[in-house]
């Protein structure tokens, strides 16, 4: 039986699924972005598939001192219609 990937989502601390969760990424040259196949290269950080946890996240900051960068309100922005969209 193959083992399935976990990840832990940074606004709720639950452990799902790499599946379930949306990755974002943090690339060598400090670029952000959502990485929808969960293969691009760089440092990931998963949300869970709920707004409740985007707007904890943006409130704490923690992706943000998960990926040790400051992030646009674009990139929320994106993650909020990614969120929206489904």
């Amino acid at each position: 039986m193959k083992k399935i990937p976990q990840r832990t989502c940074l606004g709720c601390n639950t452990k799902k699924n790499k599946q379930e969760l949306i990755r974002i990424v943090k690339n060598k040259e400090g670029n952000i972005s959502i990485d929808k196949t969960g293969k691009k290269e760089g440092r990931g950080a998963y949300i869970c598939d709920d707004i409740k946890c985007l707007e904890k996240v943006i409130k704490s900051k923690r992706l943000e001192k998960m990926l040790d960068t400051k992030i646009d309100n674009e990139i929320y922005e994106e993650l909020r219609g990614v969120l929206i969209d489904k």
